[in-house]
């Protein structure tokens, strides 16, 4: 496969992920700064481009790969489906609920797909739980509560922002466990400081209830984290991930049952290798994805409530 890149950011990330992958032949990176690309060619041994326009209608590109600001990615993944390009792009798929239901109805007009990079459903503890959820692992799943908590590093994640731009992970897991869940409660305060928030969201289905707690205002000394907490009919899962300032990362998945306590170990993996290469092996071979648009949408669904209520809240 031969894959056309939109982006010199994390397109980068992507594409020294793609040089690895044994299935892939050229890699092509499109940016409007020079001097980064030609240290792209250099270190990476890709092509490079300045114009879009050649890009997509290189007869040779297979898969377009966005990597832009979320704002322009219903532009260019509808230009790459009308020229005849699939569509890898990256989380969140778009901002507005509308934009990302153009998408939809352009892969059945042009007849391609566009996959989203979820790619929490790669990180081995949440597969662990999902798997644990579906097997029946330890009983019934009854509660989980998910975090993810930030010092203010990315720019605004206010309350008009954050169920997008950060929130967004712990939505496509949400609705990959429980598809669309009823949006219960949600309570959200901005702390008197701009461009930051504090967010509970809960969700109901008939038998389990899911929680959600996203922060964007933590103090810096406190490092990048994420978790969560799951009690099952027959145990309780306990996961921590933390990484601090010098990229040092800990984390420990627990297991609490009538046998005791149980270290589970994390197979370590990269869920953005990970999900990139399942999205490719499903492009090629015309085979159903757990990253598909559809799935995507749902998550933004549920985005889309929370600031509509975020909104409300604040008039």
């Amino acid at each position: 496969m031969n894959i056309g890149i939109l982006g010199t950011g994390f397109g980068a990330y992507h594409a020294s992920i793609l040089k690895q992958l044994e299935f892939i032949g050229r890699v092509v990176i499109f940016g409007r700064n020079e001097a980064k690309l030609l240290k792209l060619k250099e270190e990476l041994g890709v092509e490079i481009t300045t114009s879009i326009e050649d890009l997509l209608s290189d007869p040779a590109i297979d898969v377009i790969d966005i990597c832009l600001p979320s704002a322009l990615h219903k532009t260019y993944a509808i230009e790459a489906l009308r020229s005849g390009k699939d569509v890898f792009c990256e989380t969140p798929v778009a901002l507005e609920l509308e934009d990302a239901q153009n998408m939809l109805q352009a892969e059945q007009q042009y007849g391609r797909r566009i996959l989203v990079n979820q790619f929490i459903k790669f990180d081995y503890a949440y597969e662990y739980l999902y798997q644990a959820a579906r097997d029946a692992a330890y009983g019934k799943l009854l509660q989980v509560t998910l975090r993810r908590e930030t010092a203010p590093l990315w720019g605004d994640l206010g309350l008009p922002t954050i169920a997008a731009n950060l929130m967004i992970h712990e939505l496509d897991f949400i609705t990959w466990l429980l598809d669309l869940p009823a949006l219960s409660a949600v309570w959200g305060t901005s702390g008197g400081r701009e461009g930051q928030a504090l967010v509970h969201a809960a969700f109901l289905q008939p038998e389990v209830n899911a929680q959600v707690i996203v922060s964007s205002q933590m103090p810096e000394s406190y490092p990048f984290t994420v978790s969560y907490e799951a009690y099952f009919e027959q145990a309780k899962l306990v996961f921590l991930e933390s990484s601090d300032a010098n990229g040092v990362t800990e984390a420990s998945l627990t297991g609490y049952t009538a046998n005791g306590k149980v270290n589970i170990p994390l197979i370590p993996n990269n869920p953005y290798e990970k999900s990139l290469r399942h999205a490719l092996h499903c492009l090629q071979n015309g085979s159903d994805s757990i990253l598909s648009l559809q799935h995507a949408v749902k998550s933004l669904q549920l985005a889309s409530q929370l600031t509509k209520q975020f909104t409300r809240d604040k008039r």
